[in-house]
């Protein structure tokens, strides 16, 4: 639509609809679901992070483990998302370290622990329901008090996205140590 538009407005000039059209697909070849702009539909999982003050850390996880084009893409998932105060919380030097290239592989499978494969509502979630994550090890959900927990992480807040649901989080969930 918009090379048609910039081709309207030409008044014939192909040579300048065509370099107009090769800059956008040059600029948007590759960048996956999470460029595709949308101001009308609800909000994917990655665009509710990007838009909560709360999820700097986890976006800027997200994004160096190059997981956002999966988190934009149709799912459904369920998504357990750590708050920055959780991330502030684990030893000094943590994040920084598991931000670096060549962490990568790690800090990818610990974002992968956070994500179950399907859309799990409260109502779904009865205490001691185990989900299988992408990573491969299971949460285990707990609920006492009327507080729902998943491992040893408080559920805060949920919120309903266009893929999905974020289950907002106090604790970093760390995969188990392989056996």
């Amino acid at each position: 639509m918009v090379a048609a538009i910039f081709a309207i407005g030409s008044c014939g000039s192909s040579e300048s609809t065509d370099s107009a059209s090769s800059t956008e697909t040059t600029e948007n070849a590759g960048a996956g679901q999470s460029a595709v702009a949308d101001d009308v539909s609800q909000k994917d999982i990655v665009k509710v992070a990007i838009g909560s003050k709360d999820h700097t850390t986890l976006v800027a996880a997200v994004q160096a483990a190059d997981l956002v084009n999966v988190l934009a893409n149709a799912g459904p998932f369920t998504v357990f998302a750590p708050t920055n105060a959780a991330f502030d919380a684990l030893p000094a030097g943590t994040v920084d370290n598991l931000l670096k290239p060549e962490n990568k592989g790690k800090l990818s499978d610990i974002l992968q622990y956070h994500v179950g494969v399907g859309v799990f509502k409260e109502e779904l979630l009865p205490d001691g329901k185990e989900l299988f994550t992408a990573l491969g090890p299971n949460l285990k959900i707990t609920k006492k008090d009327g507080k729902m927990m998943v491992n040893d992480a408080k559920i805060i807040g949920t919120v309903s996205a266009s893929n999905g649901m974020i289950y907002v989080i106090d604790k970093v969930l760390l995969p188990p140590a392989a056996k």
